[in-house]
Order: C-alpha cells, then sequence, then structure tokens
C-alpha cells in the first residue's frame, strides 16, 4: 500500500471540523435605515406575499397586520419594524417580504422591508447593543455586528416570539 493511500484514509476518518465561517444568518431590512439579522436556526422560510393574503383582524395592536397561510397553517403576521417602535412601512405596498420564524412550536411571520440573503458571523462578532443603539431595542436584541458601512441589529427570535405585546393578561 503507498503512503497517498494511508494519508487520505486517515483524513477520512476524521470527524468534521467546526465551521470556522461562523453561524448562519437571514439578513434583511428591516425599514429603510436599518438592516438586521436573525439567526438562521429559528428561520422556517423567507416568503413574499400579496398584501391581500394577510386577513387583517379587528382590534389588534397596530403592528399585528393580521394571519397568514403559510403550508397550511395559520400564522401571525406581524409588521417587525413597528413592533420595534420603529419607522414602520410603508402602507402603499403590493406585497410583503415575510421571514417565516419558528421558536419551539410557535410560529410567527415577521414583516420587513427587503430580504438580502444569508451572511456568517463568529459568535465573537456580535457584540453588546447597550450604547450602540436606542434601548427599547436591547430586549428584543442577541446584539449588534459593527461593519465599517453600517450597524447590523441582531436580532432575539425567541425575544420577539415571547414578547409581553402579544399577551392579553
Amino acid at each position: 500500500m503507498n503512503n497517498s493511500k494511508i494519508i487520505l484514509d486517515q483524513t477520512l476518518d476524521k470527524k468534521p471540523k467546526k465551521n470556522k465561517l461562523g453561524d448562519g444568518y437571514l439578513k434583511f431590512q428591516l425599514n429603510q435605515q436599518i438592516t438586521a439579522i436573525v439567526a438562521m436556526n429559528y428561520t422556517q422560510e423567507a416568503v413574499i406575499v400579496p398584501v391581500e393574503s394577510i386577513t387583517s383582524m379587528p382590534n389588534m395592536l397596530p403592528c399585528i397586520l393580521g394571519l397568514m397561510n403559510w403550508r397550511s397553517r395559520i400564522i401571525w403576521a406581524i409588521d417587525l419594524p413597528r413592533m420595534l417602535n420603529l419607522e414602520s412601512l410603508d402602507n402603499r405596498l403590493r406585497q410583503y417580504n415575510v421571514i417565516v420564524i419558528k421558536v419551539e412550536s410557535l410560529l410567527l411571520g415577521l414583516v420587513v422591508q427587503e430580504i438580502k440573503g444569508i451572511t456568517k458571523f463568529m459568535p465573537d462578532d456580535i457584540q453588546s447593543p447597550v450604547g450602540q443603539v436606542a434601548s427599547s431595542l436591547v430586549p428584543y436584541l442577541r446584539g449588534c455586528v459593527v461593519q465599517q458601512e453600517e450597524i447590523l441589529l441582531a436580532l432575539d427570535a425567541q425575544a420577539i416570539v415571547h414578547s409581553p405585546i402579544f399577551r392579553s393578561d
């Protein structure tokens, strides 16, 4: 047996190394001014739906756009910028960009300005948001990523789904 065969066999037996590129995040434009990311492990799908496919419900908070059908399941569609007390989406839109997130068994459709794609960051890249952003945003953030041209808000999907604004008590 030649040496290259032995080396090849040894490398095949090794366990795959931890991803050195970082964790996956879905990057999106929250509103005109703010770019954000959410961890891919909470992201089910990013879809574009016509405005008419979301049924508004009476007596709901302004950030709750209504109910939508996603893969034969009925889920809430939330105007995420408005929920975070930011400038809300343009109400003249013909379609919504929706990020469907899942936390435990709870599904929620987060309506955002624009979906930008997937990016990766190392856990160390996410810094404390305190002092970087408005204090009202901090409870909904895992942190922020400071880049040369912008600050990306790293949203906390669990904090959004379990937000006190969705409780009726």
